[in-house]
């Protein structure tokens, strides 16, 4: 069976949802949404482990066009910005848009015809005149690759996959990693298993998170008068931005912000000796920066312990280190992070004249304002090449390229295009561009991070405030792109007829 639209959106997490409304209120109403999930959420339906929450201030973690007045605290949990998704897609309408359980297999343009065709796991075949991939950054997630883990006989658990079937109270429990979620899941382990042991391979830069409840007469305030909360949004967003200029770039600020974090951790660890372990060796935001005030203490208790030592193996009871000791476990818990996909999405893409993306994108993925792919026409990206935060809400970020999106598929409704392709020379400077203002970033500093490729080609960061790539992202200049008008394409045989 085909079906056809005039724009497919991929994925219904916050990305999606977001794109939806935007098109329909920009009038394009002729909308698919396909989800590969039983419901919609995105990174936030999956993330359930315990203690799972936002490390950025709930009054910056949703769009500006569809704010939430009923935050209960400053740092959501999971469960709460999930109902806040699913909040948006009921109260705008969008549900009778979105195939759910129906995950994408393939792209191909079909060049004669001007539009996309979308293949699906359920046999199912769309045909767009435009695409906009929303499946985010951190969608996928896998099982590290370490010695011997197919030997070892107890639990396993994805911390981006939580198995909820697992108790692990009275357990003995290993927690491999050390990043934003191990900080969150750590003090949660330490209530209830016998003994937690927490694998660290780097010590990362801590900050403390004041979590507090959001009174109610607050929640009130902000439901009645939009504004009010509009401008505590507007301060929390200047706050970060002005983390920028240490966090982003290795300023005089960035030494401040590392003895912010040599004070939490002095004033927080007793021992000097893990005090030591945990003391970061790498500039602060070189690594995402990690936000927590009980991680610290959870690894003080008596029942938990850090392991410096490389691992060496997994054995049928445990893990094994380099120097020798053997740590017999019930079960393992791997915070190792997500499958973040710098060389395309998790399918194929083929674009004009046979072209794929992955290997167009092999190694150094690049695109024009993270949105526009050379040789892929009327197929937009979010959360695209340079496209990520290092100091903000990515929801900011995520607006700017939703609102690029929107006005590429005005642009070529209202026209009437048969292709809007961005011109390879304007691609190509951009990222040259985006590659020089990189170079002198915290993140090129000498850490290894997610957002490096093997040989150190940073395509996942933006170099610069939010507010500049927000600024970017709002004209879209037809000159930048190659433009076939539909009835061009028919007299010189491009389309067909009709």
């Amino acid at each position: 069976m085909t079906r056809t639209c005039t724009t497919l959106v991929i994925g219904a997490g916050f990305t999606g949802l977001g794109t939806a409304i935007k098109l329909r209120e920009a009038g394009v109403e002729d909308v698919v949404i396909l989800e590969r999930a039983d419901r919609v959420g995105g990174t936030w339906r999956d993330a359930t482990y315990p203690g799972a929450a936002c490390d950025i201030p709930s009054l910056l973690y949703s769009f500006s066009f569809a704010p939430n007045p009923s935050w209960s605290r400053a740092y959501s949990p999971s469960a709460e910005i999930l109902r806040h998704i699913e909040d948006l897609a009921e109260r705008h309408g969008l549900l009778p848009l979105i195939e759910l359980q129906t995950e994408v297999t393939a792209l191909e343009l079909d060049e004669e015809a001007g539009e996309w065709v979308v293949s699906t796991d359920r046999g199912t075949t769309f045909r767009a005149r435009t695409v906009v991939v929303a499946s985010g950054p951190l969608s996928d997630a896998s099982l590290p690759d370490i010695r011997g883990l197919e030997s070892y006989e107890g639990a396993r658990i994805l911390s981006a996959r939580w198995d909820h079937d697992q108790d692990l109270a009275g357990k003995h429990v290993a927690v491999i990693g050390t990043g934003a979620s191990a900080v969150q899941i750590v003090p949660e382990l330490v209530k209830t298993a016998a003994s937690v042991k927490v694998f660290q391979r780097t010590a990362g830069w801590v900050m403390p998170r004041v979590d507090l409840p959001i009174p109610g007469p607050a929640r009130l305030a902000f439901a009645a008068v939009p504004r009010l909360q509009g401008l505590a949004r507007t301060a929390l967003f200047v706050s970060h931005e002005v983390a920028a200029t240490g966090l982003v770039w290795d300023t005089p600020v960035t030494g401040l912000i590392q003895q912010l974090g040599r004070a939490h951790l002095r004033l927080t660890v007793r021992d000097p000796w893990l005090r030591r372990q945990l003391t970061p060796d790498f500039r602060a935001g070189c690594k995402r920066m990690l936000m927590s005030s009980d991680y610290y203490p959870a690894l003080q208790q008596d029942n938990c312990k850090l392991i410096t030592w490389p691992i060496a193996t997994f054995t049928p009871d445990g893990i094994q280190t380099s120097d020798g000791i053997r740590h017999e476990l019930d079960a393992v818990v791997f915070a190792t992070g997500y499958d973040v996909h710098l060389d395309g999405p998790p399918y194929p893409v083929t674009g004009l004249g046979g072209r794929s993306l992955s290997d167009d994108w092999q190694g150094h993925a690049e695109a024009y304002k993270s949105a526009s792919v050379h040789g892929y026409p009327n197929l937009f990206f979010t959360t695209g090449p340079n496209s990520g935060p290092g100091h903000n809400s990515l929801l900011v970020y995520v607006e700017g390229q939703i609102d690029y999106a929107v006005s590429g598929i005005r642009t070529i409704l209202d026209r009437d295009l048969h292709q809007l392709d961005v011109k390879a020379d304007v691609q190509r400077r951009y990222n040259e561009q985006m590659q020089r203002r990189l170079a002198r970033t915290t993140w090129m500093s000498g850490c290894s991070s997610w957002y490096l490729t093997a040989d150190g080609h940073n395509a996942s960061m933006y170099p610069g405030f939010a507010t500049q790539y927000r600024r970017q992202m709002k004209t879209f200049r037809t000159r930048d792109y190659d433009l076939v008008e539909r009835r061009v394409a028919r007299a010189v045989g491009l389309a067909p007829v009709g």
